[in-house]
């Protein structure tokens, strides 16, 4: 289906920790929607005419719903204007864009659940919807402020560490895995560069079949202006040359299909 762009109802607003900010929107996006997608949310100052692309973090399609978890990140920024939305205001959006994680992949298989920082809400879905063996949900946090850790418990075995070492293991989502003694055989994970890079390393060292969601600023989110390529191992048919498009051929990637 074209994805056009909608005004979904904001249903709830609320802050689960300091500057990370929870809305639910009515929205005809949440019947395609898929775990480790993204919408398109635009303000409404029109001296902002980019969307911001926020990843989706929960889909209820009874309820035609989705949530999005997002952490402002500065005064006079398009989400610091999403923060100050109240239930019941519209906000344009498109979506659902882009790929998600590929479900059928664990199928009888340990998986490691992994995100970072305002990585970890796509995660939530996903851990609703897979379907594995074994579901361990390793999370990295800055502090103590674990947004969304209790949702987690409900979903499957969690693993936390904070750089500060407040909760759980002190370090990052790599020393959690170590210091747990955890195995898996596939890895799904969204979160910061440094620390997918440091995924995609364990994975291809240990032949662990790897899925990295990359973070990346977006112009069109749709695709068309090459403003988010990473480079990857074959040739794009788009552009012919070795990149890939993060907002239209990803954000999901086979860790084994991209340099980062």
């Amino acid at each position: 289906m074209r994805k056009q762009k909608e005004q979904a109802v904001i249903v709830s607003q609320e802050e689960l920790a300091q500057g990370i900010f929870s809305m639910r929107l009515q929205t005809e996006a949440a019947a395609e929607a898929r775990p480790g997608q993204f919408i398109s949310m635009y303000t409404k100052d029109g001296s902002k005419l980019l969307p911001r692309p926020i990843s989706i973090c929960e889909i209820d399609t009874e309820k035609s719903q989705i949530r999005v978890v997002y952490r402002v990140t500065g005064e006079k920024t398009g989400t610091e204007q999403f923060s100050q939305m109240k239930q019941g205001d519209t906000i344009p959006i498109i979506g659902p864009l882009g790929n998600g994680f590929p479900l059928q992949q664990a199928v009888g298989k340990k998986a490691f659940l992994m995100g970072g920082g305002i990585g970890v809400p796509p995660i939530l879905e996903l851990s609703k919807q897979l379907d594995c063996a074994k579901k361990q949900i390793v999370v990295g946090y800055r502090d103590e402020d674990t947004f969304l850790k209790s949702e987690f418990e409900e979903n499957g075995e969690v693993y936390i560490s904070t750089e500060d070492g407040s909760v759980g293991t002190k370090g990052n989502v790599m020393d959690a895995i170590r210091e747990n003694g955890l195995e898996a055989d596939i890895i799904y994970a969204c979160g910061p560069t440094p620390m997918l890079r440091a995924i995609k390393k364990y994975a291809e060292d240990n032949a662990i079949e790897c899925y990295l969601s990359l973070e990346e600023r977006m112009a069109c989110g749709i695709g068309a202006c090459l403003g988010c390529v990473c480079k990857s191992k074959e040739k794009d048919h788009h552009s012919n040359v070795n990149n890939k498009r993060i907002c239209k051929d990803g954000p999901v990637f086979l860790s084994t299909e991209v340099e980062i």
